[in-house]
Order: C-alpha cells, then sequence, then structure tokens
C-alpha cells in the first residue's frame, strides 16, 4: 500500500479534516472572543453613592462619574441596594461616599474614607479590573489631597489662607480608600476556576457519553420500542450521572477541600449538569449521528467564553452574550459560584438549568419522534413493536 492510497483512506481523511476544523474553531472562537478584554471593560456597570451632605463629597463623586471608564453608572441607588446588586453580580463595583466625608476630610479625622466594595464570587476579569481601578482612583485622589490642592479646596470654603495651609497636612493623610471585598475566595487559581472546572468536567463527559448512548439507541433500534430505548438513553446517562458526579466531588474535596456543609448541593447541581449538557448535546447526535459532534465542538468552545468565568455577559461581544442565555454551562457556573463562594441564592441559576434542559429533552423526544422511525426486529417482534410498525405502515 502506497502512502498516497493511505491518505485518501477514511481515517486520514478525517483526521486531516478534524484537524483543520479544530484550528478554525478554536482559534475562530477563542481570539475574536477574548479581544473583548480589555476592550470592553466600559461595558461594566457601577454605582456611586454618595451619602456625604458637604461639597467635597459632591465634588468627588462628579469627578468618579465624569473620569471613570464606564458607560453604565448608576447614582441613584441606596448603598443597601448597590451591595445587594453586587452580591448579585449585576455590578461590578460599589463606591460609598459616607456621612460627614466633607467634614471629617476638612479636619484631618481619620475616619474620613471611601468605601470600594468587589465581589471575588464572579468572573475573575471583573474582580481583577476592579481591583486595579480601584488602586488607580485611589492614586488620583491621594493626589488630589496634595498641599497644594487641599489649601485651595479649604479657601474655597473661605478657610484663611495661614489656616488652610496648617491644616493641608493633616488632609494629606486624612484620605484613605477603604478596599472593602465580599465573598472572598481561598487563595489559588484551583478555587477561582473552580465552577468552571467542575461545570467542563460534567459538559465534555456528557458530550462523548451523548455520542456512544445515541449511537446505541441507534444500533438498538428494533430490538424494543422507540419509547422504552429513549428511557434507557435517560437512565442510563442519569446512572453515570451520579457516577461521574461521586467521582467529581471526591476530587475538589481532596483538592480544594471545601466547606462539609455545601457537598449535597455540589453532588446536585453536578449530577443536574451532567443531565442538561446530556441532552443539550444529545440535539446533534440525535438529529445528524456522529457529525452532530461537528456542530457540538464550536458550541462547546464559545460557552467556554460565554459561561461567566472569565468576564461577565456585560464584557461580552452579541453572539457570546446570545449563547449564555441558552447556555447550560452559564448557569451552572454562576450556580456554583453563588453555592460555594458567595452569599445568595443559587436557585434562579438552577431553575435556569433545570428549563434548559427539559427543552432539550423536549426536543430531543420530538426528534425521535419524527426523524428516527422504527425498525423491524431482528428475530421478531415485541408486541409493543410490532404495533407501532403496523400503525407507521
Amino acid at each position: 500500500m502506497k502512502y498516497t492510497q493511505f491518505l485518501k483512506s477514511k481515517g486520514a481523511i478525517g483526521a486531516i479534516f478534524m484537524g483543520i476544523l479544530y484550528a478554525i474553531f478554536m482559534l475562530g472562537i477563542f481570539l475574536p472572543g477574548y479581544s473583548a478584554i480589555p476592550g470592553n471593560v466600559d461595558q461594566l456597570k457601577v454605582a456611586i453613592i454618595n451619602d456625604d451632605a458637604g461639597e467635597v463629597g459632591a465634588t468627588i463623586a462628579d469627578q468618579l462619574t465624569e473620569k471613570l471608564p464606564f458607560k453604565d453608572i448608576e447614582t441613584d441607588l441606596t448603598n443597601e441596594q448597590a451591595l445587594d446588586a453586587l452580591d448579585k453580580n449585576d455590578l461590578a463595583l460599589v463606591v460609598h461616599i459616607p456621612e460627614n466625608f466633607s467634614e471629617n476630610i476638612q479636619s484631618g479625622e481619620a475616619s474620613s474614607s471611601i468605601d470600594f466594595t468587589i465581589n471575588e464570587a464572579g468572573a475573575t476579569t471583573v474582580s481583577s479590573t476592579m481591583s486595579s481601578v480601584v488602586g488607580q482612583i485611589n492614586n488620583q485622589l491621594s493626589a488630589q489631597f496634595s498641599q497644594q490642592t487641599a489649601e485651595g479646596v479649604l479657601m474655597n470654603f473661605n478657610v484663611p489662607k495661614d489656616q488652610a495651609a496648617a491644616l493641608s497636612n493633616q488632609i494629606e493623610t486624612a484620605y484613605q480608600g477603604n478596599v472593602v471585598t465580599i465573598n472572598e475566595m481561598p487563595d489559588g487559581m484551583n478555587n477561582n476556576m473552580l465552577p468552571m472546572f467542575l461545570t467542563m468536567a460534567g459538559y465534555v463527559g456528557a458530550m462523548i457519553g451523548a455520542m456512544q448512548l445515541v449511537g446505541a439507541f441507534k444500533e438498538s433500534q428494533g430490538k424494543a420500542s422507540r419509547t422504552r430505548l429513549f428511557l434507557y438513553v435517560q437512565l442510563t446517562a442519569l446512572l453515570i450521572a451520579v457516577f461521574a458526579g461521586l467521582v467529581a466531588t471526591g476530587i475538589v474535596y481532596l483538592v480544594n477541600d471545601p466547606s462539609g456543609d455545601l457537598y449535597f448541593g455540589m453532588l446536585g447541581q453536578q449530577i443536574l449538569n451532567y443531565m442538561v449538557c446530556f441532552n443539550f448535546t444529545a440535539i446533534f447526535i440525535f438529529l445528524l449521528g456522529q457529525a452532530g459532534m461537528i456542530l457540538n465542538l464550536p458550541i462547546l468552545l464559545m460557552q467556554t467564553l460565554a459561561n461567566g468565568a472569565t468576564m461577565s455577559r456585560d464584557m461580552m461581544y452579541a453572539p457570546y452574550e446570545w449563547m449564555s442565555h441558552i447556555s447550560p454551562m452559564y448557569y451552572s457556573v454562576q450556580a456554583y459560584f453563588a453555592n460555594l463562594f458567595g452569599s445568595t441564592s443559587p436557585s434562579p441559576f438552577i431553575w435556569s438549568m433545570v428549563a434548559v434542559g427539559a427543552a432539550a429533552m423536549l426536543i430531543n423526544i420530538i426528534i425521535v419522534a419524527f426523524v428516527h422511525k422504527p425498525k423491524a426486529a431482528e428475530g421478531g417482534n415485541s408486541s409493543e413493536e410490532a404495533e407501532a410498525i403496523k400503525v407507521t405502515v
């Protein structure tokens, strides 16, 4: 056999095709998707809450609103409302100028600080970007309260020049930026990336499982009714989900050592994650056979950006944001963030996963009912299958 003949074989052609296709999919999806960082940082939503009745607080709030690189800056929320939105990752940063800030800053009180609150239980890019932004803000505010600037501010309040100069040094040291972090994560990228890794483990396993179990479904047609075979497929997927979930959570507890009271919630979500992802990826397999994996691959790659682990929805380009609304991976990652590290309920994301899974299963049922025609049983039909064939004929 010549090498040219080998190259023309089905396996060689398939390998060449997939090698090129994978490069196109991965680079064509990842490079445009990640170009949103840091380009789309201005799409993040922040809040500036000014509870200070004096002019200094108002001046700082106006300056921050004007100079911060964000298009959507909320200024009409209470601090409590803003912190609640931050906890739900609806905001990326909350800047709070407290009461009596002007009075304290003029008198040189050590308590004259501005609170910058960041939520770590969310996309890594958001928390790291906000930390960087807060550092820049504090540097600018420190410079603003330098000796010369402080004198000018005090003189605007009709403070005599000599007294202003004497107080300026106090003002320089009076300001401090108080960085507050909520939902802090333990050290280590293994913790920060845990929601994505758990989700990916379930998704990839479910995608491969879908290919194999749908293949078994097709091979077994004619040996039992389509309804019974479909139930067999779902029961087998559930069995795999339980064992794979036990293994996955076991590894998490060996490496990351999370709190013990999180175990059953994590295990339950991992089982649900597998079943939802199984039915989601099985749609194209039921419809197109093994060729459906060619469509599942770019959908998988797209979800690795659209799952919210690296960047929030606000930062995503439109195709990735659209994908996040139907992506089981997005809802799973967000539920894990809320359950493992957050202080909000993961229930909204769990129910969204259930809705995606139910819709995917319904689509699979329709495909099985209308695309997969019953086959004659080998060596005789069961009465149920024979009746189905009679109806079809």
